[in-house]
């Protein structure tokens, strides 16, 4: 199928990329594209204004910054993977985006994208979550920082308003001792229940409308999962104590 109808647009800087998400009505912003495409194609998403903001310079940017790791909009999951300065300070973000679907798509999508996405079966969200990062957003009435804690608010929805634009996401050190595991229908899907682990701290994707921390002595306090054609609430509740005793191994 095709997409139907927009208006594209190809900003040069992210001052005009928020310019134009602020002004337009019912807009989009393509990055990797890997989620936004296939919603395209089949028309579950007909925006009426597409921003593309692939010829952003300097958007891709992955460094060192208060201790972490920051990754710009523009950077590719396969570039994080690959990162040795990722490997080094934040081992725990470059083992989790190996997870991330399969390579090729790894190619094209980026980490912000996939956060700004919300998949609540993703890995990046629960590590985020985990390692109590934060999210960086513009507008064009100017920038604020969002915590995780504060920024998956349901399925697929987030606290960013609808003129931001998600520019950066900052990831902390994690060079203690960390984990992540997670069980799917087949190796690089999204999972049905997953578990980040940092230290002591333990959090959940696949089981909730979003990330959520947990207990690693009780994780599935509180749960309530829902079921679907890939397996039933009760099943996922017992994953759940699967995956957490994986990251948490006696």
């Amino acid at each position: 199928m095709k997409p139907a109808p927009f208006e594209y647009h190809a900003p040069a800087s992210i001052g005009e990329a928020c310019s134009l998400i602020g002004s337009l009505e019912d807009a989009k912003v393509l990055a990797g594209g890997q989620s936004l495409i296939p919603l395209l194609n089949f028309r579950l998403a007909r925006p009426a204004h597409l921003v593309d903001i692939n010829r952003i310079a300097n958007f891709d940017r992955i460094y060192e910054r208060d201790g972490g790791i920051a990754v710009g909009a523009l950077a590719r999951q396969a570039d994080v993977e690959d990162s040795q300065l990722v490997a080094r300070v934040c081992p725990l973000l470059a083992a989790a985006t190996r997870l991330v679907a399969h390579r090729v798509i790894r190619n094209r999508g980026t980490v912000c994208g996939n956060l700004a996405h919300a998949d609540p079966a993703s890995e990046l969200p629960a590590v985020l979550l985990a390692l109590g990062g934060h999210v960086v957003a513009h507008s064009a009435r100017g920038s604020r920082i969002i915590p995780a804690a504060d920024f998956f608010t349901s399925v697929m929805q987030t606290r960013l308003a609808s003129d931001e634009l998600l520019t950066e996401a900052w990831f902390p050190k994690s060079t203690g001792r960390f984990g992540i595991a997670e069980e799917s229908r087949r190796h690089g899907d999204f999972a049905l229940a997953g578990a980040v682990r940092y230290g002591d701290r333990l959090a959940l994707f696949g089981v909730a409308p979003t990330p959520v921390l947990a207990d690693p002595r009780d994780p599935a306090r509180g749960l309530q999962p829902s079921a679907d054609l890939e397996a039933t609430a009760e099943f996922r509740l017992h994953l759940v104590q699967v995956v957490t005793e994986r990251v948490f191994p006696q």
